[in-house]
């Protein structure tokens, strides 16, 4: 059993009525619709945040059917804001295959990721709880925020610290926030437990991207996947960032002048000069200490993600939610 199998333990048959109710949705009598909705739903991914639902709720009360709906509901989210975001980005990829985008058109995913936005609307009404509508727009609000954060600091990938927290916080953590909540919400936990979710949700969102953006700077073999892709989609993040600041800027430049250009004309480099490059900016993110730096930053959260949960008696299920704080930080992929 892999340790995301362990971490649901506590909730394998909820789990298994998700999956069901998912696959469910997941469904239209429109011939296209349904394949590209198929095609999504057979990829994706670790489905941490429809188990960060149900393990929220399991933690102070119990899974309901209104959990159930808030975890597809949520996960149906996830998958749109990432099928429009591989129109945004160009992206020919989406874990290992081909994005909708690439494998049909822009126009294609467009309008798939709208219906799913309109499918999960629907299902949040059906859930018929003001607080967990509340939770969703909110949190939809800020992931539109954060990419054109983005954006905005766009035109340029040499963003500072302040802002790479602001951009992971609004396109990363607040989603994982909205699933701990929400569950907790919709099981009729406390207010103080609801809080408390929601912080250890935001917590974990952050280690799990601090974790991403560390991967990045991974030997591919380590990590079974091509690494550097961040770069070469003009993006900086963290570990770059903060070597940058500790290097002599001679040294600063001469990197971030050979950055941009993986990022700007990578498809007439041949594959030796891009691997060159690549090897550089590793090594150069390794020499002055930005992977150190953060995991040290993942550490922090860690340790703020368990005191939210301090105010829980122990169980298995907290158990599990400890667990998934060391896996996030632990993981190869």
């Amino acid at each position: 059993m892999d340790i995301t199998s362990q971490i649901r333990q506590p909730i394998a048959e909820a789990f298994h009525q998700y999956e069901s109710q998912f696959e469910q949705t997941m469904h239209s009598d429109n011939v296209l619709l349904d394949q590209v909705l198929r095609y999504i739903a057979a990829k994706r991914g670790k489905q941490l945040r429809p188990t960060l639902v149900l393990l929220s709720a399991n933690l102070c009360r119990e899974v309901s059917d209104k959990t159930i709906l808030t975890a597809v509901a949520l996960e149906i989210l996830h998958n749109a804001t990432l099928v429009h975001d591989d129109v945004v980005d160009n992206s020919p990829t989406r874990r290992g295959v081909p994005s909708v985008q690439s494998n049909w058109t822009n126009k294609v995913a467009v309008l798939v990721g709208d219906w799913m936005l309109a499918k999960m609307i629907g299902m949040v009404g059906e859930i018929r709880n003001t607080q967990i509508l509340s939770i969703v727009s909110d949190m939809s609000r800020a992931l539109s925020s954060g990419e054109l954060i983005q954006l905005h600091a766009g035109g340029s990938m040499w963003i500072s610290e302040e802002q790479y927290f602001q951009i992971i916080g609004k396109k990363t953590a607040e989603l994982f926030a909205a699933c701990t909540e929400a569950g907790a919400v919709s099981a009729g936990c406390t207010a103080r437990q609801q809080t408390a979710m929601r912080t250890y949700g935001y917590e974990l969102g952050l280690i799990f991207q601090l974790k991403d953006d560390v991967l990045d700077y991974s030997d591919s073999e380590e990590v079974g996947k091509p690494t550097m892709g961040d770069i070469r989609d003009g993006k900086a993040t963290l570990p770059l960032l903060i070597a940058l600041q500790r290097a002599p800027k001679e040294e600063s430049d001469h990197i971030r002048a050979i950055a941009e250009e993986l990022c700007s004309q990578q498809r007439s480099l041949s594959p030796q000069a891009q691997s060159d490059i690549e090897q550089q900016i590793k090594n150069f993110v390794m020499r002055y200490d930005g992977v150190r730096y953060a995991y040290g930053w993942m550490r922090t959260h860690k340790q703020k993600a368990e005191e939210a949960l301090n105010i829980f008696h122990d169980s298995e299920t907290k158990q599990a939610l400890l667990a998934l704080l060391e896996y996030s930080i632990s993981r190869l992929y």
